[in-house]
């Protein structure tokens, strides 16, 4: 069978046109449609359900302070739970003390004692009072102490003691009595890293390479070193 197409170009095209216009019309109304639509879920969402969401935690919240606010000393209980909450902090950060005894062990001449020692770990001082059998080994432990490194375990290192001065010392028939000051590294008392001393070979002998040393701390005979 043979088909003729009798309508005109300009024909097609008009409905051509038409149909195209129709069918934009139709998919522009189907975008407002879903945008107006999901404009409404919105407006719905934040007028109603986020409004009411809001208002159940408001009432949430005012439930909680009330039983909070029954709670007896509450006041306290959260004091003390906030001083056990920085207590491991204040912990590392305490020095350890302990350390003080095998350092001066370690630095401290087998001729020499110590009768008084006072640290101040705020300003990093020491003072110590004590006796030896002459001037020479006095100023051999000065010396020691000025020499004195260490070595923490993670690598850090520097002089044990700084600014280290004999500021009296006295001498009698029995020996000589000495007072020194000087100031620590805080880090050789420091809570972060073991800290291993190096005392200076050749020196003096310590107390810790002597068999039997004599006990480090004895009362001073003359208790006032006149600096004589």
């Amino acid at each position: 069978m043979i088909q003729f197409n009798l309508l005109p170009d300009v024909k097609r095209e008009y409905v051509r046109a038409r149909r195209n216009k129709r069918m934009t019309l139709l998919i522009a109304s189907l975008a407002a449609g879903a945008a107006f639509a999901v404009l409404v879920i919105l407006f719905v969402g934040v007028q109603i359900f986020q409004k009411k969401y809001s208002a159940d935690l408001s009432k949430d919240i005012k439930s909680e302070s009330s039983k909070l606010k029954g709670i007896q000393d509450l006041e306290k209980i959260l004091t003390i739970q906030n001083q056990l909450a920085i207590l491991p902090e204040l912990h590392n950060k305490k020095p350890v003390a302990t350390r003080t005894l095998d350092y001066f062990k370690q630095v401290t001449p087998a001729k020499a004692s110590i009768a008084k020692m006072n640290l101040d770990y705020d300003t990093q001082i020491m003072n110590i009072t004590g006796a030896a059998d002459a001037i020479s080994t006095i100023n051999k432990f000065v010396d020691t102490l000025k020499f004195t490194t260490y070595k923490t375990e993670d690598g850090k290192e520097g002089n044990a003691f700084n600014s280290v001065v004999l500021s009296t010392f006295g001498r009698d028939d029995k020996g000589a009595s000495y007072q020194i000051t000087f100031k620590f590294d805080p880090i050789i008392f420091s809570n972060d890293s073991p800290v291993a001393l190096t005392v200076p070979a050749g020196k003096i002998t310590t107390r810790s390479e002597t068999e039997k040393p004599d006990s480090l701390f004895q009362p001073l005979s003359n208790p006032n070193p006149t600096g004589q």
